[in-house]
């Protein structure tokens, strides 16, 4: 394959290599372990290296879809209906990028913590990344559809089998509760695909083709009811969240990464790629209750997170407070609002998996999480103590680091909106330093309070190799974040004058055109 046509099919290569290399440990001997982590990581660290030229290939200044790949698949009623579609746009490269770096972290922050069945749980991991990376890469609507079901499964596996004591209700209740608002969005692809048929002849299922279809209003709001719940389901949205807190607190620690870095980002990116643009109309007239939602939402995790007295499951309902701000930034419609909600995406996924594999690693010392059993551990843990330092203050939004950038953006999107919606949301952040500094306080401050904890070992080399590249990128994003945003605005200016053309006033949205002059309305 020369260069030009590596490039073409770099997607379906990054895509596809974490399932050959599932099949290749598959064929390993059970014994053999490590051998099978060796093949894990260099699988994973193959797929994120392949993976990084999109960066640096992908054309800034154009909204439209690159990397493409357009070949039938199956045939319906005598035509190609369903194809193998795939491609990135500003929004999905950034998702890609994501789900590679992370899976690679998480497999290497498996090593010490998984005893038991590694070839299977090593296989279920790059399983689960072929179907993660399907979701954002898809342009056909039946191919998303069965990325976005096939990555439930391996999921569904590490949890119930290598979780914590109610791994199997964790497990069940996220595969119910994810499982129900897919069926409805499967519905709701069926009936697009039938009205552009009748309408048309053409019967498809392309991304890009079933972007404008003319619907009846009442119809427009029904399909999006029924690709919103399922994206809230996922988000978690207040109040479709419940799942997510016993999955995480259940998940092996690799799990809570995976799940809060790069799943809990499918339903936002639901929102930008199909809610909005496909029903913009309807997206207007839900915005006052899925911003309202998503600043409940804010407030409401933030405060739960408050009072656990638990360090995972503080972080776990702490997702639920900052993916709030990813959907406030979304709906309401303003370029800085929908910019800032993608890169609170990035920066959640590093902060919080980071906090999670620090919550993990001390949990494999002390085999415990609550808050109270810590105590004064900085002494004799300085290096975990300077990178737990560094992670929290880049989750409450410090200056310089990631949560700063993607925060600041959605509160000068949601003020050019409706100043209330960025009041609101600012306590989100007040309250996030008070539960995570509170936190901090208590595990790594004053003195030593229990004899376990004096004979703690710092981090080792392995563990510091893990935690120093999501330190490094969230420095990177929050000192010089716009190669990030370069990349991303043309795609997300595109969603946005999509709901603009459907009757959005909004300063923001048009502060390019009353700068030519024209009225911005």
């Amino acid at each position: 394959m020369g260069a030009e046509q590596f490039q073409k099919h770099i997607l379906t290569v990054i895509t596809f290599l974490p399932l050959a290399g599932a099949a290749l440990i598959a064929l390993i001997p059970r014994r053999a372990t490590t051998a099978i982590k060796a093949v894990a990581f260099a699988v994973s660290a193959a797929t994120f290296a392949i993976s990084v030229p999109l960066f640096f290939w992908f054309r800034t200044g154009t909204p439209g879809m690159q990397f493409t790949v357009d070949v039938p698949w199956i045939t319906l009623l005598g035509q190609q209906a369903i194809r193998y579609s795939v491609g990135i746009d500003g929004i999905s490269l950034f998702m890609v990028l994501l789900t590679t770096f992370l899976t690679m972290i998480a497999i290497a922050g498996s090593f010490a913590g998984i005893k038991d069945r590694e070839r299977e749980y090593y296989a279920l991991m790059l399983m689960l990344e072929t179907g993660m990376l399907g979701v954002f890469i898809a342009l056909d609507l039946v191919l998303f559809y069965v990325f976005w079901e096939a990555m439930l499964i391996p999921m569904y596996f590490i949890i119930g089998v290598w979780g914590g004591p109610r791994r199997i209700y964790a497990a069940v209740k996220f595969f119910i509760y994810t499982m129900a608002g897919s069926l409805l969005m499967l519905v709701a692809i069926i009936a697009m695909a039938v009205m552009k048929y009748q309408a048309t002849g053409v019967l498809t299922f392309s991304v890009q083709e079933l972007y404008g279809l003319e619907m009846a209003r009442g119809t427009q709001t029904l399909l999006f009811l029924a690709y919103a719940l399922a994206f809230a389901i996922k988000v978690p949205m207040f109040p479709f969240h419940t799942w997510l807190p016993d999955a995480h607190v259940e998940a092996p620690t690799a799990g809570s990464v995976i799940l809060a870095g790069v799943l809990l980002k499918m339903g936002t990116y639901g929102f930008l790629r199909f809610c909005i643009p496909f029903f913009p109309e309807a997206s207007l007239a839900f915005a006052p209750v899925m911003i309202a939602l998503g600043i409940i939402g804010i407030i409401y995790g933030a405060l739960v997170a408050l009072v656990q007295p638990d360090m995972k499951k503080l972080v776990a309902y702490s997702s639920v407070s900052h993916l709030g701000v990813s959907v406030l930034g979304i709906f309401v419609f303003t370029l800085q609002g929908a910019q800032g909600s993608l890169v609170q995406m990035i920066s959640h996924g590093f902060s919080t998996g980071a906090l999670f594999l620090l919550v993990g690693m001390i949990y494999e010392r002390r085999h415990t999480r609550l808050i109270e059993d810590y105590g004064g551990i900085w002494a004799v843990m300085p290096k975990y103590g300077a990178i737990f330092i560094i992670i929290t203050m880049a989750s409450i939004g410090l200056p310089f680091l990631s949560g700063f950038v993607g925060e600041w953006l959605v509160l000068v999107g949601s003020w050019l909106a409706n100043p209330w919606y960025a009041v609101l949301a600012a306590t989100g952040a007040i309250l996030s330093a008070c539960y995570m500094l509170w936190m901090l306080q208590r595990v790594l401050q004053g003195p030593i309070t229990r004899d376990e904890n004096r004979a703690l070992k710092d981090l080792n080399f392995r563990e510091m190799v893990v935690l120093v590249p999501l330190v490094a990128g969230t420095i990177w994003l929050g000192v010089y974040p716009k190669p990030f945003l370069d990349r991303m605005e043309p795609s997300v200016d595109n969603v946005i004058r999509m709901v603009q053309t459907a009757g959005v006033s909004s300063p923001a949205a048009y502060q390019a055109d009353a700068a030519a002059g024209e009225e911005a309305r």
